[in-house]
């Protein structure tokens, strides 16, 4: 038995003695009076996981998942069950034929999402959850990511995927709709990844790739588990730790790059009740070109090439990363468990901006190159209940989270004398301060065998505090605070029409501040800007799931409404200043289907239909120096970096394998994405685009070692397509292009000593 599992629902009572109180308005009463009432009798054994394949398994994007989720309940729970869109990749899928350097390598695949890789390493992913996010040019905006439960956004909303490894992940997942505002600030989706835990035994795999744009990777990973301890068993100990190096001299011109990264878990059990696990991961990337935008013209004769201000300047970023933290699960009962997650990291960056030399000859400039140091923390502590109610079980979690972000925000210029893109004079010192204290409860009760209802209510409190060293003639003091808070419900009702069909409704309100890059200019000065206010958003969903066996079939509706939406004032030289527009709508319609029609064949496809707008006018800026916005933005516009449509398709075929190993795969990849606005006002839109990719891979199994080898080709058909645009950039420079046909070849092993 294992004490701290965390499976949902939990085991039938053995006796009862008594019916509880009756029914309550909400779930969370009925769960707080079932977990006060003192008559009640609860479990004595391990809670029941349903096997993969069966009705209750979650259904994600690939047909064979895991058996359960836990980024919508953050307690582990299937997918099948739980009134919202969530999806999981898995590490197979992760690593089946890609590079294993960014998420968009696979994550195109999840309905609802909008992942591009921007063929810049100097800025992070370009990721949108159901429209949310899509506005960002300097990390990953409106969606929560986590990394083994260490947030991977900062407090103030801000988030970089760049330290995921994928190497030694087991799964992603990703969570659209109402239950991710139960995250907090900035939730409008979740995306998380979980390293896997090591095996019995100890593997090692080395692993090799090269392709196109003199771009290479090498990495190698070892893990294992005690062989003398079952697992579970109080000493029982796992391990995992990988190592990469990538480097590319990059599709377009001044776009190479060089990331080193590594990444550690360790698992214990301590004793029958408790689980110790540390994770820790560090990446370093010593200077990754910036090539900037291109304007059409320039996308139109060469898309490969960089902007002219990106040489002279010599833009480009120098981050490092380091973070660790530790997750302790508790059992105090087969039924009550807690669990205490801590961490710490810190992040240094230096980028260099196209910034004129004539810009920044105001006192109140910042320069035109960003020197960021920070250090952050934080921990989660919550307790689980389960039990049951009126004959249902529920499971009910109450918790508290703190996060602290200290960050020091140095300005340069980026010129000295008639040298430009080196580092020059001072020109702003600040010591900043953000910081969370969530309080949440969410719970899930099985009312009757064809209802389920799922609630829960989190607080968040986010203080942003700045103080202004850097005080000179012409520039007075600049220091500040500000404090965020909000209250972000969320209610679904699963309805069960057969063993193979759930139906569920959902609602939810969630709220995004702004993050501490978006407060660091305000227009016609320097400073942070205060003045800068939260969006906030009320989000419906209606959706259905169905599992026919080798059959799966996700669909759902959503509508969004939101106020005070933040949106990009101007736009120039990599640096942004923003405002808040009025009412904003997001409606749409996802649908995934994956099937296996054969034994060795496997299709799936991904639907999205998003319809995001203004709804309300308001005014902008259109040039580069603009302290007040005079350009009207009619309400009914498209929303910018949004696509109306995508797809993406997918069909598989695996050879019978044999004693030697697997025979061939061979996959065919489809991806269609729409048109999309590079600017509120609507004066240009990215073309939509459709590219062909095909993989095939190898098997070999020789002694104890077990041979993979794949080749890949994406843009069959040489097709030039806008991969990204820059959200409202002043110079024009909207467009990012993508490669054309690009190729990729690989090798890993793995060598099993037992």
């Amino acid at each position: 038995m294992n004490p701290t599992s965390s499976a949902w629902p939990p085991a039938r009572p053995l006796a009862r003695r008594a019916r509880v109180a009756p029914p309550l308005r909400t779930l969370t009463a009925a769960c707080l009076l079932a977990w006060a009432a003192p008559h009640a009798v609860f479990a004595q054994g391990a809670p029941a996981t349903p096997a993969p394949g069966s009705p209750t398994a979650p259904i994600s994007a690939g047909g064979e998942p895991p058996t359960v989720v836990f980024s919508v309940t953050q307690v582990e729970q299937p997918a099948f069950d739980l009134p919202a869109s969530v999806d999981v990749i898995t590490g197979p899928q992760l690593r089946a034929g890609q590079r294993g350097v960014n998420l968009s390598e696979t994550l195109s695949r999840v309905p609802g999402l909008q992942i591009q890789d921007r063929q810049n390493y100097a800025q992070d992913l370009q990721i949108s959850s159901r429209g949310f996010g899509a506005r960002s040019t300097f990390g990953i905006r409106g969606i929560r990511l986590y990394a083994d439960g260490i947030p991977a956004t900062m407090p103030d909303g801000q988030g970089q995927v760049s330290h995921f490894s994928l190497s030694s992940a087991a799964r992603v997942e990703v969570l659209r709709g109402p239950f991710s505002a139960l995250h907090g600030n900035s939730a409008g989706g979740v995306i998380a990844i979980f390293t896997e835990d090591g095996q019995p035994g100890f593997t090692f795999s080395p692993s090799f790739n090269a392709g196109s744009y003199n771009a290479w990777r090498l990495g190698a990973k070892a893990s294992g588990a005690s062989s003398d301890k079952p697992a579970g068993a109080v000493g029982s100990l796992s391990y995992v730790a990988d190592w990469g190096l990538f480097a590319t001299d990059g599709y377009r011109d001044h776009s190479a790059a060089r990331r080193e990264s590594e990444n550690a878990k360790i698992k214990v059990r301590l004793t029958d009740a408790t689980t110790l696990t540390w994770t820790v991961n560090h990446l370093d990337m010593p200077n990754s070109q910036d090539p900037l935008g291109l304007t059409r013209a320039e996308a139109t004769a060469n898309p490969s090439q960089a902007t002219a201000t990106a040489y002279t300047f010599n833009t480009r970023k120098r981050l490092a990363q380091t973070q660790t933290g530790a997750l302790l699960e508790h059992a105090l009962t087969p039924n009550d468990s807690l669990r205490l997650s801590v961490y710490a990291g810190e992040r240094g960056i230096t980028q260099y901006q196209a910034i004129p030399v004539a810009a920044q000859a105001a006192a109140s400039s910042s320069g035109g190159v960003i020197d960021l140091s920070r250090d952050y923390m934080g921990l989660d502590a919550r307790y689980v209940r389960r039990g049951f109610l009126n004959d249902g079980a529920y499971t009910l979690t109450v918790g508290l989270n703190y996060d602290r972000l200290n960050e020091g925000r140095r300005g340069y210029q980026n010129f000295i004398g008639a040298t430009t893109g080196i580092q020059g004079a001072q020109r702003r010192d600040e010591a900043n301060r953000a910081t969370t204290f969530d309080q949440y409860i969410q719970g899930e009760w099985q009312v009757t065998p064809g209802w389920r209802l799922s609630a829960g209510v989190r607080h968040s409190r986010v203080a942003v505090n700045s103080r202004d060293k850097f005080i000179v003639a012409g520039n007075g003091d600049d220091s500040g605070s500000v404090v965020y808070s909000a209250t972000t419900p969320a209610l679904g009702v699963v309805r069960r029409i057969t063993d193979s069909i759930n139906a569920y409704v959902t609602a939810g309100k969630g709220f995004e501040t702004p993050t501490l890059n978006e407060i660091a200019y305000r227009p016609g000065g320097s400073g942070l800007n205060f003045g800068l206010q939260p969006a906030v958003s009320r989000q419906f969903e209606v959706g259905v799931k169905a599992n026919f066996g080798t059959l799966l079939i996700n669909a759902a509706v959503f509508s969004t409404r939101t106020k005070d939406e933040i949106v990009v004032l101007s736009n120039s030289g990599g640096r942004s200043i923003f405002q808040n527009a009025g009412r904003t709508s997001r409606d749409g319609f996802e649908f995934s289907v994956a099937g296996k029609p054969t034994e060795q064949l496997s299709l799936y496809a991904a639907f999205t239909q998003v319809d995001a707008r203004y709804r309300d006018s308001f005014f902008t800026c259109v040039i580069t120096t603009c302290a007040v916005p005079t350009v009207l933005v009619p309400g009914n516009s498209r929303l910018p970096g949004v696509p109306r449509q995508s797809l993406y398709a997918e069909a598989v075929w695996r050879a019978k394998g044999s004693d030697a190993g697997a025979g061939p795969t061979i996959a065919a990849e489809l991806r269609m994405v729409g048109s999309v606005p590079v600017d509120d006002r609507n004066t240009d839109a990215a073309a939509g685009y459709t590219v062909v990719g095909a993989r095939i891979g190898w098997e070999q199994k020789i002694g104890n070692w077990t041979v993979n080898e794949f080749f890949r080709i994406d843009n069959l058909a040489n097709t030039r397509y806008i991969g990204s645009v820059i959200v409202n950039e002043a110079n024009g420079r909207f467009f990012e292009p993508s490669p054309g046909r690009n190729y990729l070849a690989g090798i890993s092993a793995a060598y099993r000593f037992k």
